[in-house]
């Protein structure tokens, strides 16, 4: 049997992508207060679609989702049109783009809401600094438990959020359900107290997130339709004490439903808690038979030895893909990649350490 490469092709639902390396979801903060994507971003994906999947920055389904200063949303008929500009001048180069679909929940703020407090699961302060709103850095607030007549409504804001993601020319949707946010502070036990019908059992925890998918199913087909998780992660205060029975139990729900793949934050580097052995790609693959992106600070050897053993089918690859627009080829001809790690630049407006990375010359 010849041996997988990150540079064959691979079959995702009705897809084909050129190859098995992905561009992570990178927040970068260039949408501007309007949070209309803009012909710089559409620049900024053009210059990475190498990448034989390109999955964009979290995007805000509903106002009520806000927590970033400029990040862009899909919710107004304006994003949608600024969306048109990137798939645009993306989809000739054959790089498939997917849409991250977020809200924020509690990682928010009620500067972002005209001094309406920031919603969750439950009434669970995030321990953490501070965060950046527009009016500056404050402390996070205790948030507001949703009802359950708005938690329909937020289904309803994912349901509208995938049509507009249809109508903007994507090839698919992520609905982003990891790294802390509202469909991650339902799905974990340290953020989720609630004693109704989304809360307690694991059926309950993991309720919302397959009543948003089954939603957005009314759009695309579940092979359109990607999630992500972060089983192991702190970022945003998360890690509760049963998060192993918990993805366990969601990804054998998420196997039966066809989906384009799921994205997995894989427990091999930083940012993990101690609350027991990391889960690693292997255990999902036990238990899902469809497409996994890993995903997590791999090396190219990292991800080709991963993809090799038959844990993922395609590696993404997030911060070296920052200063290197040009990650498949220097990955593909042995080129060396350009630091990273200069975070000044990460979210500033304008081109500057964003559009302005040159690909690799001799």
């Amino acid at each position: 049997m010849t041996a997988v490469s990150l540079f064959d092709q691979v079959h995702v639902g009705n897809l084909t992508l050129k190859n098995r390396i992905a561009m992570a979801p990178m927040t970068r903060g260039r949408a501007g207060d309007t949070r209309i994507p803009n012909q710089l971003m559409a620049q900024y994906y053009h210059q990475r679609s190498s990448a034989g999947l390109l999955i964009t920055e979290a995007t805000v389904v509903s106002a009520q989702g806000n927590g970033w200063i400029g990040s862009p949303g899909i919710y107004t008929d304006e994003m949608t049109d600024g969306w048109r500009k990137v798939t645009q001048l993306v989809n000739p180069t054959g790089s498939h783009l997917f849409l991250q679909m977020w809200h924020c929940g509690r990682v928010s703020h009620s500067d972002f809401h005209n001094g309406a407090l920031p919603v969750s699961a439950s009434a669970v302060k995030l321990q953490g600094d501070h965060i950046h709103t527009p009016l500056g850095k404050k402390d996070y607030e205790t948030p507001r438990p949703l009802t359950v007549e708005e938690i329909q409504a937020t289904v309803g804001d994912y349901r509208a959020a995938a049509l507009r993601a249809k109508e903007a020319g994507f090839s698919g949707v992520e609905v982003h359900s990891a790294n802390g946010y509202l469909l991650n502070q339902f799905l974990d036990s340290k953020t989720n107290k609630r004693t109704d019908q989304y809360g307690g059992s694991l059926e309950n925890k993991c309720r919302l997130l397959l009543e948003v998918l089954a939603a957005i199913f009314d759009v695309w087909p579940a092979n359109r339709v990607g999630v992500r998780l972060s089983p192991n992660g702190v970022f945003n205060d998360m890690g509760s004490d049963d998060f192993r029975e918990t993805y366990l139990y969601l990804i054998k729900k998420l196997n039966i439903l066809g989906l384009a793949y799921v994205h997995i934050m894989d427990g091999l580097a930083f940012g993990f808690h101690e609350l027991g052995e990391p889960m690693r790609l292997e255990e999902f693959r036990e238990h899902y038979q469809g497409i996994i992106i890993g995903n997590c600070g791999y090396s190219q050897a990292d991800a080709a030895q991963r993809l090799a053993a038959g844990n993922l089918d395609i590696a993404a690859f997030g911060r070296p893909y920052i200063s290197n627009p040009d990650l498949v080829e220097r990955f593909q001809n042995g080129w060396p990649l350009a630091p990273y790690d200069d975070m000044s630049l990460w979210y500033t407006p304008g081109p500057e350490g964003y559009t302005d990375y040159r690909p690799y010359s001799k």
